[in-house]
């Protein structure tokens, strides 16, 4: 849901519609389609964000209505595994992430087939990664890199191409490929088996699950402009698919890459099939039917336009970091220009800012950088935190928005003086660390502890849940446990893009 509590998205209805397409795509290639699916298959949060109302877990309730009829594939770049790219929603690697993906298909009541590691090489963590796998059951396929590609269809297809790869072994009529994050290899696993397919005279079938861009609204639409603003790092650009224009004279959105690389997939597909292929545009080979659970789109656009800030502010702090390049922040601030967007029309970020600046004039004369910390509860309220040297700014914030909901009076104390005092002992004295003031990670320890004998405490820690959703934003780069404990409590958190010490090393 957005900050204003308003839904847009009609979950039920986009399940249903997205259904039915999926089962009408798997009748049209004698039962066997490769289902390639674009985007997060789970804890999909971006579309959670730009479209209120839609549950971040749909594509599993699709598919659990499904599992009689699915394969799961899922595929990990063997270079992710050896780089530990990480998966910023969770704060863990590629790698970690394709075991916890295998946990919540079980849970799902869903297998998971096969991993596929692709473009391998013999990268020792991909094949330590191989080996952990087999070691816990799983079925692991290795993929090297395909020869001949891009330029050499008759290469690409071939016992030397495709070809070479082994043929993952499936059952059921829809094989689903998933993946940790973009560039997986889920495209090349799909058209290797397809390969291998044919080979077998079985004539299968290839689409796409999309969500994002949606393909039946404008390119300037904001819930396009805001996919724009997530895959900033990728340069992909929301365009006019031209393909689909030329061959059907209608104008629907698309993005480069799909529509750069169409012409040669159409010509790997015929390749493959030995037909003409009645894929006319990559548009064609999409599944979406995002838009039919559209209902009211100015919640969309407005919900929309403050994922772009979002991702801006965390575009700046990446940057800050070095963990990203300065054409991706030159990319988002174009966006952010084109929708005329400002920081400030994110309505935690003032607010955040000015308790900093009040932090500073109470503690004039002393040492030390100033930090804070605002978030709007779900009814539109706004509170804000401030740090001090028993807490960060974020933890001052939890107690404070806990104390508003609990309806305790803000000057009441929730944490006892003695369980900070052996907290701060324990971290200065014997663990030797030069951040003893508490972060969020121990200040929600501490008030569960506190809970045990202070009503008070108790009341604070049972409305903690009521803050996941809610917008946060505060002045500084979260510590470590900051950002644990902020990801626990399931909020959207935005930061300035400031360090919260001189010290070049952080460590809490």
């Amino acid at each position: 849901m957005n900050a204003s509590g308003q839904p847009g998205f009609d979950n039920e209805k986009y399940l249903s519609e997205q259904t039915a397409a999926i089962l009408e795509r798997v009748s049209r290639f004698n039962d066997k389609l490769y289902l390639e699916f674009g985007g997060k298959i789970m804890f999909d949060y971006h579309a959670a964000r730009v479209l209120p109302g839609f549950d971040p877990n749909v594509k599993m309730r699709l598919l659990q209505k499904l599992k009689n009829k699915v394969d799961v594939v899922l595929c990990i770049h063997a270079g992710d595994i050896e780089r530990k790219k990480m998966r910023a929603d969770f704060g863990i690697s590629y790698d970690v992430d394709a075991l916890k993906t295998i946990d919540d298909f079980r849970e799902w009541g869903i297998d998971v087939t096969a991993v596929v590691i692709t473009r391998y090489q013999k990268q020792p963590p991909a094949t330590a990664f191989k080996n952990k796998l087999e070691m816990r059951g799983v079925k692991v396929y290795l993929h090297k890199p395909t020869k001949g590609y891009p330029t050499d269809i008759d290469l690409i297809v071939s016992d030397q191409g495709y070809g070479a790869n082994p043929y993952i072994e499936t059952t059921k009529p829809i094989v689903v490929l998933t993946g940790p994050g973009p560039g997986s290899g889920k495209l090349a696993t799909c058209l290797s088996n397809l390969y291998h397919e044919y080979k077998q005279g079985n004539q299968a079938g290839y689409a796409k699950f999309e969500t994002f861009p949606i393909w039946d609204l404008p390119v300037n639409h904001k819930v396009n402009v805001a996919y724009e603003a997530a895959t900033v790092d990728l340069d992909d650009k929301v365009l006019i698919d031209t393909h689909h224009l030329e061959a059907y004279g209608e104008k629907v959105t698309n993005y480069n890459r799909d529509i750069e690389a169409f012409n040669l997939l159409k010509r790997i597909i015929e390749k493959i099939t030995g037909e003409a292929s009645f894929y006319k545009s990559p548009t064609d080979m999409g599944v979406n039917r995002a838009s039919s659970g559209i209902f009211n789109n100015k919640v969309i656009e407005d919900a929309s336009h403050q994922e772009i800030i979002r991702r801006y502010l965390r575009c700046e702090v990446e940057y800050a970091m070095g963990l990203t390049e300065k054409e991706s922040l030159m990319r988002i601030k174009d966006i952010m220009k084109r929708i005329e967007a400002k920081v400030d029309d994110r309505s935690v970020v003032m607010p955040a800012r000015n308790a900093a600046n009040q932090a500073e004039k109470l503690g004039k004369g002393n040492a030390g950088l100033y930090c804070g910390a605002s978030i709007q509860l779900k009814d539109g309220t706004i509170i804000t935190g401030k740090n001090s040297p028993l807490l960060h700014a974020s933890s001052s914030l939890v107690l404070n928005a806990t104390k508003h909901l609990a309806g305790l009076p803000d000057s009441m104390y929730l944490l006892p003086q003695n369980i900070i005092d052996s907290v701060t002992h324990l971290k200065k004295d014997i663990l030797d660390g030069q951040m003893v003031s508490l972060d969020v990670d121990e200040t929600l320890i501490v008030l569960a502890i506190s809970a045990l004998t202070n009503p008070a405490a108790q009341m604070a820690l049972e409305n903690l849940k009521e803050l996941h959703d809610c917008e946060v934003h505060i002045t500084h780069i979260p510590t470590p446990g900051d950002e644990a404990g902020w990801r626990k409590l399931k909020v959207n958190l935005t930061c300035d893009p400031e360090f919260s010490s001189k010290r070049l090393f952080i460590r809490d």
